[in-house]
């Protein structure tokens, strides 16, 4: 539970009247993109409605029973959340703003590529061509629709291809578990040779082609690599 000095406002005005509720915002944020991975008494900093939270004002049951059907508190606090707006600071909104501007960015950058160099943009181009367009984040928004939202306003303003790269991986045996480790999610295929040597093919995003490369570089020196057809 949050505590009360670093909880916002979301509020709700229906039918000439104000209902609020204190939440804490960056479970918000998880809560509007899976409203069952947050348990609502979690997400509140006090279990009250409040018609001016400031004023410690609360409406009255009649009133929560005429706009929301119910008395209950979580089923109230709810459609406040999916109904009304959360009052950020600006400061809050500033700093979640900017961080959800840096996973966006780096989203786009490790699954994106330039067409011509087949390599991926540098996160300062992707940045500046979020800038030059103006983008509008929201900061309790999905990074994935904001992601689609951004490709398809940067596409004009810089080449964005996203494609799949196939690398092939050989690394000496005693490496093997730290590199396979790394790629387990991404491994394809997978063979001891007959030297004692680890081989792999994995599929990756083809912007995340040199990190990875780099990475499988930094746990194996004498790796092998060769990018597949």
């Amino acid at each position: 539970m949050v505590s009360l000095d670093d909880a916002v406002l979301a509020r709700l005005e229906k039918g000439g009247s104000r209902y609020e509720i204190l939440v804490d915002p960056h479970l918000v944020e998880n809560w509007k993109i899976d409203n069952e991975s947050v348990k609502i008494s979690d997400l509140l900093a006090i279990e009250e409605v409040w018609s001016d939270a400031r004023a410690g004002e609360r409406p009255t049951s009649e009133a929560l029973q005429r706009t929301f059907g119910t008395t209950d508190i979580s089923i109230c606090a709810s459609t406040i959340l999916e109904r009304g707006s959360i009052q950020l600071t600006t400061s809050q909104r500033k700093n979640m703003v900017n961080e959800k501007k840096r996973q966006i960015i780096n989203e786009i950058a490790s699954t994106a590529t330039d067409p011509k160099t087949k390599l991926p943009h540098p996160r300062t181009r992707i940045e500046n061509a979020l800038d030059e367009i103006r983008f509008s984040i929201d900061p309790f928004k999905s990074i994935e629709s904001q992601v689609g939202d951004a490709v398809k306003l940067l596409r004009p303003v810089i080449p964005l291809q996203f494609i799949t790269v196939t690398l092939a991986f050989m690394v000496q045996g005693k490496d093997y578990g730290a590199v396979s480790q790394l790629l387990r999610d991404s491994i394809q295929k997978e063979e001891w040779m007959s030297n004692g040597n680890w081989a792999c093919v994995v599929s990756v995003p083809g912007g995340m082609k040199n990190d990875i490369i780099d990475k499988v570089a930094s746990r194996s020196p004498d790796v092998e690599v060769r990018e597949l057809d």
